[in-house]
Order: structure tokens, then C-alpha cells, then sequence
């Protein structure tokens, strides 16, 4: 007898709205955060960055002196809320670190949201109001808005020293199919899941996991599940799908159990009908305490997850593990430990899904402000006396290699140390900018709700990759 879909209660569903995915975006993914943060929407953590030091921003004004002083224009920044790029005051110091060398470049700000936000852009596209910079992802700059003929090539940024310096991989997601650079990085994130310490070791599941590497097998995995389930914690786990709200997880969770793929490697078709995602979303539906529902997404499964409700959580990064909404960072609204973990996987190999943040400038037709608003991104990104704390204001980690300590001597630290040494070198290949990718999301829930209340799954799996194709102009 198949399982029938088991509805969680959602207490306190208002929080989520909070915590809910920057693409855990994609772009978590912001909700996906980042493929957040989950924020895609992802939450940030509560630590506030620090601005620059008055005397930094006197120096760099005169050290950049003449060579900026001609620079003027008026130009737009609308950015989605990726960490504390959200916050007015956070960017307002940013901004006036940028105006101290750049005195001639009036900066306007526009906030948005993930409920809303594309709706404004694109109005604002369809109106010949689009805005000069834009903060987000390569979903968005890149395999959206840059594939449509919008966006300036920023390939100029890419050769300098800095731009250089940037994880190969990270570059390639923010270049188009044309050759063109759409988005110039900032930082980034990789996206992991969770689990209540206590509730684990109340129900001697911890047997199950490497705790000092963050690992477990997939065998091991279920056998906690199986663990925590018999010992009275009927909601383990959710596959949550009511929504695209932190897809990343639930995509993660399925590609790792058994080493799949949801991409081909050219990032041209899906291919998430494999035999083994359609093994590993078999056993997530057949194994007690992990139930599929479509009342809840990503953002409310962490509301769950920190009241006690579930014992994991497949929605999480560090801007989760730092947030200090409820109770202290790192614990669950009654001060229970979470431990973040990598997912399981069968050959040992996790390959986490990630966001990339950055910033894109809309061709308007006015030179003047697309070199403004390439001196603004490259003062933010790469300005060595500014781009740490450009860095500390998304909440996540530089796509640099060569940046490092930009957490040094922050409550954080310690925690951001952490997910630099476990979870960030997992990050697996950026899919997110496959062709169809918006349309591919609402087919990847819709299947998730229709395997949830008894479909078969490598029917329902065929579907989900048909569509996604036909979206993606890959046929099947």
C-alpha cells in the first residue's frame, strides 16, 4: 500500500516569511538562496556588518582622485535581498564608501523581494525603465534577462588582475551561450541540510554520522531516519512542494542518495529521469518519517525545523546557522543543538547546490551611466580596501580564493570558518542556468506533489523531464 501524504502542522508559518530562501535562493539559489542564502529568498544572520573606516574611504578618494572626479551620472541599483544587501543602512555605507571616490556618481536604491521582484523588473523592462544595475544571480542576469539581449557584456570587468582571481566556476556560470559575460560575482554560498542534535541523540541515531567531517553514507542515512522515526519522531523529514520556495534542497537530497544529475554538463537539457533519481525518490517515499508534502516550501520547513516540529532540515547554509531570530545562533527555538550536515550521498562524493551573487547592468542606451555603473561594481567587487566589507554585507563567502579572513574577529567567525572548511569546497556544478529554468522549477514541485499522493514515479519523473525539455527548446 502506498503511503498517504501526511500534512504537517505549521505552527507558526508567519516566521517563515523570514526565513525563507535567497535562493537556500537558487538564486538561494536565493528561494530557491543563497540555488537564498535560499532568502532564494535566505535569511541573513543577524550580525550587522561593519562599515569602512572613515580614513579607508579618505584614502581611497585620494588615491583614485583625477581619475574619477569626471565621472558623472545619476544610475539606479535594484537589488534583491541577498544577506544584509537587503537593508538600507547596510548599503547606504556601502554607497558612501563608493561616493567618497566617486563623488560625481549619484547611487538611487530600490529593494526587492522574491514574491514580487521579477514582476517589477520585468514592468519596469517592458516600460523602458529598467534599472542600470541589478544585484542577483545568473539565473536572472544571465540565463534570463542577458539570453534576451538586455544586458551589457561586462567581459572589460573580467580582465583585470581581479577578475582573474575568480573560481573557474563561478566564471563560467556568469557567462552567456554567446561567449558574454552578464554578471560580474560577488559572492557566494553552498547549500547544505540539517539535523536536531538532541533529537538524534535521544534516539542513538548519531552512530549514523561522521559529526567532525559533517558526512554520512545514504545507508546511514536512512538507518537514522529509520532510528529517530521509531523512537516517536513520526516527521523526520519533509519533501517539501508547495512551491519553488528552497528547490535546492529537495533537488539535492534526490541527486546525491545515489550520485545522479538533473543537467547534462553543457547546461542544455535535464536530465533528472536517471535510474538512479528515480531509485532515490522511490526510497524517500517508502521510508518512514520522511513524508512529501505539498502544504509547505522551503522557508516554512525551516519555521518547522527550528520549532521541533521536523528533526531535519533540507533547506539550510550558513546565513541559517547564524541567524539569530529565535534563539541563539545555532540552536532551535528551545536551544536545541543544530548540526549542519553535507548530503548523504553513496560513493562518498556530495555535491551541494549553490548560489552565486553578483551584479548586472541593464544597456539602456546611456554610456554614461553603463560606465558609472561599471565603476561602482568594480569599486564594490573589487577595491581592495572596500570588497571585504562588500563581501560581510551579503552574509556569504568571496568568490575569490585569494579573499580570505573576512570574518576575523565577528561572532560569526567561527561558524563561517566552518562552512568554508566543510560545505563551500562540495559545491557541485551550477545548473541553474539551464535554458526553460523558471518553467523547469514549477514542473520539478508540480511533480513532487503528484509523486506525493501515489503517482508512479519514473512516470511522473518522465513528465518533469518532457516539459522541462520542451521549455528548454531540448525536446526529449
Amino acid at each position: 500500500m502506498k503511503k498517504v501524504t501526511k500534512k504537517l502542522m505549521a505552527l507558526g508559518l508567519s516566521t517563515a516569511m523570514a526565513l525563507s530562501l535567497v535562493a537556500c535562493g537558487s538564486s538561494p539559489e536565493p528561494a530557491q538562496t543563497q540555488e537564498a542564502p535560499a532568502k532564494e529568498p535566505e535569511t541573513a544572520p543577524a550580525t550587522e556588518p561593519e562599515a569602512p573606516a572613515d580614513n579607508a574611504a579618505a584614502d581611497t578618494a585620494e588615491s583614485t582622485e583625477g581619475s574619477t572626479s569626471d565621472l558623472n551620472a545619476s544610475i539606479t541599483l535594484w537589488t534583491y535581498p541577498i544577506g544584509n544587501w537587503g537593508d538600507s543602512a547596510t548599503v547606504d555605507s556601502l554607497i558612501a564608501s563608493f561616493n567618497a571616490a566617486y563623488p560625481g556618481v549619484t547611487v538611487t536604491v530600490e529593494y526587492l523581494d522574491y514574491t514580487n521582484g521579477d514582476d517589477q523588473v520585468n514592468t519596469a523592462i517592458e516600460g523602458g525603465q529598467a534599472p542600470d544595475i541589478v544585484m542577483e544571480g545568473p539565473e536572472r542576469l544571465v540565463a534570463n534577462w542577458g539570453a534576451r539581449g538586455l544586458m551589457v557584456d561586462l567581459s572589460d570587468l573580467f580582465a583585470t588582475e581581479a577578475g582573474g582571481e575568480i573560481y573557474d566556476s563561478v566564471e563560467s556560470a556568469c557567462k552567456g551561450a554567446d561567449g558574454k559575460y552578464y554578471e560580474y560575482p560577488l559572492c557566494m554560498v553552498a547549500h547544505c541540510m540539517a539535523i536536531n542534535q538532541n533529537i538524534f541523540e535521544a534516539a542513538d541515531a548519531m552512530q549514523y554520522l561522521d559529526v567532525e567531517n559533517h558526512t554520512w553514507t545514504t545507508e546511514n542515512f536512512l538507518k537514522a531516519v529509520q532510528a529517530v522515526y521509531d523512537s516517536g519522531h513520526e516527521n523526520v523529514a519533509a519533501i517539501y512542494c508547495s512551491g519553488q520556495g528552497g528547490d535546492q534542497g529537495t533537488r539535492a537530497i534526490i541527486n546525491n542518495l545515489y550520485s545522479s544529475t538533473f543537467t547534462n554538463a553543457e547546461h542544455t537539457a535535464y536530465t533528472a529521469d536517471t535510474p538512479e533519481n528515480i531509485k532515490a525518490l522511490e526510497t524517500l517515499y517508502a521510508q518512514d518519517g520522511i513524508n512529501f508534502d505539498a502544504s509547505i516550501n522551503g522557508g516554512e520547513e525551516i519555521t518547522l525545523f527550528r520549532n521541533g516540529t521536523l528533526a531535519m532540515s533540507f533547506c539550510w547554509n550558513a546565513a541559517q546557522q547564524t541567524n539569530t531570530d529565535n534563539a541563539a545562533a545555532g540552536t532551535t527555538n528551545n536551544g536545541d543543538t543544530i548540526l549542519p550536515m553535507l548530503f548523504p550521498s553513496d560513493d562518498g562524493k556530495t555535491e551541494l547546490c549553490g548560489g552565486i551573487w553578483g551584479f548586472g547592468i541593464f544597456d539602456n542606451g546611456d554610456q554614461a551611466k553603463i560606465d558609472a555603473a561599471k565603476a561602482f561594481i568594480d569599486f564594490i567587487c573589487n577595491e581592495p580596501s572596500q570588497v571585504k566589507e562588500s563581501v560581510k554585507a551579503s552574509t556569504y563567502f568571496p568568490v575569490r580564493p585569494t579573499l580570505t579572513g573576512i570574518y576575523d574577529g565577528m561572532e560569526t567567525a567561527e561558524t563561517m570558518d566552518m562552512f568554508s572548511t566543510y560545505f563551500m569546497p562540495s559545491m557541485g556544478d551550477y545548473y541553474q542556468v539551464v535554458p526553460g529554468w523558471a518553467e523547469a522549477r514549477t514542473e520539478w514541485w508540480n511533480m513532487l506533489q503528484r509523486i506525493g499522493t501515489g503517482g508512479d514515479v519514473t512516470t511522473e519523473v518522465g513528465t518533469f523531464v518532457t516539459n522541462a525539455n520542451t521549455a528548454a527548446g531540448a525536446g526529449n
